[in-house]
């Protein structure tokens, strides 16, 4: 009923063409008989003109005024509804459009997509608080398998009972690891997360990262080339070692045995970058518009350890700080994560700051 009464007052597209040619002939036909008699009383003649002519004026009008109304009645709308489209492909689930347009299949258009997008938010929300809820009530009994598993490593126990208790820690670490990651993101993404504003040399903590992994790269027997200039950045200090360690992990993971990992860091152009590059396999192009979604695995035979929310966390975490990160396949073999950051933060963790007097 409340679709009906929307309906009310508008045109269908092919009634607004009809009635649209129809005075485009009339109007033209009009513009003709007022030019022919003005010419008439200004020259006392009687003018005969060519029907070629009058053809081409007629045909020149309707061209004219019927680009100009597809154009404002047709593209217009038409093309705001792509971009809307693109930011909800993006994520933006708070986009709304309204229109005034006259045809009926415009203004239907845009009731439908911001009932789709509402939908689509509701749907966002739903899963995001379920996953959040859940891994909350994960996190406790993991934490606590986890405890009671280490200290059954200090008791005596036979060799294949140490094996089992050894896969036991493996596995409960992959699963807290896994649960703190989708918390973590849930809170970054809800901006639920105090975010604190700190001065510190951004440097270091990227060797303070690489550190932290040894006991990854160290098996693999990896070297690091690490050319950091020396930089002292004001940003979210916790926040950011979770995109060092996330991008250094990747790297890691998929470089070769006995392999090198680049790590620079410079100015350039008022802007912080920071270049991770390995030597793996590299990211088929078909995949890396897909890499930064949740869950999302380039591995899908998961032979690789992970669970495809670390790249989204990175994503997140520079987005909100008015950083970016984009990837790019080396020659012949390999990848590079570029990450650049302002020399100031301005993303949405900014504001936050600005907001809450935090940021002084």
């Amino acid at each position: 009923m409340k679709q009906q009464e929307k309906g009310r007052g508008k045109l269908d597209i092919r009634v607004l063409f009809t009635l649209a040619a129809i005075a485009e002939i009339l109007g033209t036909l009009l513009i003709a008989t007022l030019l022919t008699a003005l010419l008439e009383n200004l020259l006392h003649e009687t003018i005969e003109v060519h029907p070629l002519v009058w053809l081409l004026l007629f045909g020149t009008t309707i061209g004219l005024t019927a680009a100009t109304v597809v154009n404002v009645l047709l593209l217009r709308p038409v093309v705001r509804l792509s971009r809307a489209m693109k930011q909800v492909a993006s994520g933006n689930f708070a986009v709304r459009l309204t229109t005034n347009s006259v045809i009926n299949e415009i203004a239907d258009s845009y009731d439908s997509f911001n009932r789709m997008v509402e939908a689509l938010g509701e749907t966002e929300t739903l899963q995001t608080d379920f996953v959040s809820n859940v891994s909350h009530e994960v996190k406790t009994p993991v934490s606590a398998i986890e405890g009671y598993t280490t200290l059954l490593q200090s008791t005596d126990v036979s060799p294949e009972q140490a094996g089992y208790i050894e896969r036991i820690l493996l596995n409960t670490r992959r699963l807290s690891t896994l649960v703190g990651n989708i918390l973590l993101l849930s809170k970054v993404s809800n901006h639920t997360m105090p975010m604190k504003q700190t001065c510190y040399r951004l440097d270091e903590q990227i060797r303070q990262a690489i550190v932290l992994l040894e006991a990854q790269w160290s098996p693999k027997q990896l070297d690091f080339d690490a050319d950091l200039a020396e930089v002292t950045w004001r940003g979210p200090e916790t926040l950011m070692l979770h995109v060092w360690t996330n991008l250094l992990s990747n790297a890691v993971k998929f470089s070769p045995q006995h392999g090198l990992i680049a790590v620079a860091l410079k100015q350039t152009d008022g802007r912080f970058e920071i270049a991770i590059t390995d030597q793996g396999p590299g990211i088929p192009p078909e995949e890396q518009e897909r890499i930064y979604r949740r869950f999302y695995q380039v591995d899908s035979s998961h032979q690789q350890e992970g669970n495809g929310l670390g790249l989204a966390l990175c994503k997140q975490i520079l987005d909100d700080c008015g950083g970016t990160i984009r990837e790019e396949n080396q020659s012949p073999c390999g990848c590079r994560f570029i990450v650049t950051l302002p020399e100031k933060m301005t993303g949405e963790e900014a504001k936050q700051e600005e907001a809450h007097g935090t940021g002084k």
